[in-house]
């Protein structure tokens, strides 16, 4: 059996335990070596278990951490565009503060600061006429070019309005502003440019006056103007602007209290000089006469109370 004991103990084989007979008794032989390599196994497999248990525990991801542990914030919402209002049109208490203006710079010799900023601003201007009653001899037309006017029909059962555009294209206070390159210019004179007012004057002439006293000379006007080679529509070319009111039945139509008024409506346009106002007089003590030069959009006969009675536009 001592053979077969040292070969079963032999270092090179995996198991160093072995059962011998001997005098028919059973008896376990573990030698010191063999006790020593099961306890080297029984740490080694100690050791990895305790290695293979810990794998199943990963460290915690820091970025699903703070995910967790900080409270979601909202994105900021993008501020909006902020959206300039347009400009509103112009009225005529603008045209005039503007004309005055023009006025002052042109008796003073000064140069107003340059860009305009009248040109191309939207404009409205309302021209009240016929604020103390009808033509002079019942007939529109002996009314001067660029005023408006009314006149009444047979048996007062009609009002015809009528407005002649004056021709400024050979204006010498046009052509000293160096418009020649304008093919046509009509143009409007705003009455009584003293008032702000779109409406007739509350001041009546006396009765008991014999010798009322003339109108004063026109000083403002607007021009509109039509370059050369360019679009044709909206030119009058000697048509005036005239409507008839009619009587819904057989009765007169009454005597209107306020007159009527004529809207003008466009975009201001520049002289040459990239002006929107140009201004003339003889001498100095005239008051400058000064023009405003535009392209009309739109032209309309209105009532006293702002109702439209017939309008015109370019097309």
């Amino acid at each position: 059996m001592a053979p077969l004991r040292q070969a079963l103990l032999h270092p090179a084989l995996p198991l160093r335990l072995c059962w011998c007979y001997r005098n028919d008794m059973f008896s376990h032989y573990v030698d010191a070596s063999a006790r020593a390599s099961w306890a080297a196994i029984a740490a080694t497999l100690s050791l990895a278990a305790s290695t293979l248990g810990g794998c199943d525990r990963r460290a915690p991801d820091p970025v699903t951490t703070n995910a967790q542990s900080e409270t979601a914030r909202p994105s900021p919402t993008p501020a909006a565009p902020a959206i300039s209002a347009p400009s509103p049109a112009l009225t005529r208490s603008d045209l005039i503060a503007a004309a005055n203006q023009a006025a002052s710079a042109y008796a003073g010799g000064e140069e107003l600061a340059s860009p305009d900023p009248l040109v191309g601003r939207n404009f409205a201007v309302r021209l009240p006429f016929g604020c103390k009653g009808p033509a002079p001899n019942a007939s529109p037309e002996q009314v001067s070019d660029g005023l408006a006017s009314w006149a009444w029909g047979a048996d007062q059962k009609t009002i015809r309005l009528r407005m002649m555009p004056g021709d400024w294209t050979r204006s010498a206070t046009l052509g000293n502003a160096g418009s020649a390159e304008w093919e046509a210019v009509e143009g409007f004179w705003i009455p009584r440019p003293w008032s702000l007012a779109e409406t007739c004057p509350s001041i009546k002439a006396d009765p008991l006056q014999t010798d009322v006293p003339a109108a004063s000379a026109q000083t403002l006007g607007i021009a509109a103007v039509f370059d050369a080679g360019g679009s044709r529509l909206g030119r009058r070319n000697g048509r005036a602007y005239e409507y008839v009111i009619r009587s819904a039945g057989d009765d007169p139509l009454p005597a209107p209290k306020q007159g009527f008024r004529m809207l003008l409506e466009g975009r201001v346009s520049s002289f040459p000089s990239r002006r929107a106002v140009e201004c003339r007089a003889p001498g100095p003590d005239q008051r400058p006469v000064c023009i405003i030069a535009v392209q009309l959009d739109r032209v309309a006969y209105e009532d006293a109370e702002g109702g439209t009675l017939s309008e015109w536009r370019p097309g």
